[in-house]
């Protein structure tokens, strides 16, 4: 896997708008997320593709179904060669040992077993939102913490997260816990959808494994410079 923090979200809707845009980076190596609506469009090929042309890989499906079905459609993503992949919390306990049993068996001989990570709650929920349709007057940020327990207790590797959660969560989950936070917007960009947001820089001040970002970087008018831009805000951040 690229040592690279920033994973870049290829929201585009087809393989050749992909091809495209990382056309732009002349072969450099990236680690890159793909996303429901290319995989649904594209499937396995996108991936293959991306891996045949050194890219590291996310793929980003929030596998949420009962323990046996996430159990069979990880032991088929497995043999894939992602890099990291993950489940909804949401799902429980049973269903993320049922993933990780069919990422361990579904990995090819000599390779490694891709991260497995679950979504907490999206960065588009807000407060008020978890209330109200998630019939709970827990805090976001105590619910948030109770489900990342629950996927140690599971045996993943970490979570989706806000980055405004990410240190807390380990401060009680262990160091070693894997956050993967989007919700990435250098200062001064659109926010789009985004509720719970930070730039690259209090992301890493926030203890982020790996910050994803879209947007900023993928309709930037020169990707390439805004990919170096939160690259350095990344390297130069002092913790």
């Amino acid at each position: 896997m690229t040592k690279s923090p920033i994973i870049i979200a290829l929201d585009f809707p087809n393989l050749d708008e992909v091809q495209s845009f990382l056309g732009k980076f002349k072969g450099e190596s990236l680690f890159v997320k793909v996303g429901m609506e290319l995989f649904y469009a594209e499937g396995p090929k996108v991936v293959t593709y991306l891996k045949e042309a050194g890219h590291s890989v996310f793929l980003d499906l929030k596998l949420h179904d009962i323990p046996n079905t996430v159990y069979s459609a990880m032991k088929r993503l497995a043999s894939l060669g992602v890099d990291l992949i993950n489940v909804h919390a949401y799902g429980g306990t049973a269903m993320m040992r049922g993933a990780m049993e069919g990422l361990i068996e579904g990995t090819p001989s000599g390779k490694s077993r891709p991260l497995c990570i679950a979504v907490t709650q999206l960065t588009s929920t807000s407060e008020e939102q978890l209330h109200l349709e998630g019939f709970t007057d827990l805090a976001l940020a105590d619910m948030v913490e109770k489900q990342a327990l629950l996927v140690k207790e599971a045996g993943l590797d970490g979570v989706v997260c806000s980055p405004l959660e990410s240190k807390r969560l380990k401060e009680v989950v262990g160091s070693d816990f894997v956050t993967v936070t989007p919700g990435i917007r250098p200062a001064g960009a659109d926010i789009g959808d985004q509720k719970r947001i930070a730039t690259p820089a209090d992301a890493k001040r926030n203890q982020s494994s790996y910050i994803v970002v879209g947007r900023p970087i993928t309709r930037a008018e020169n990707p390439v410079l805004a990919y170096e831009q939160i690259q350095k805000e990344w390297e130069e951040t002092i913790l």
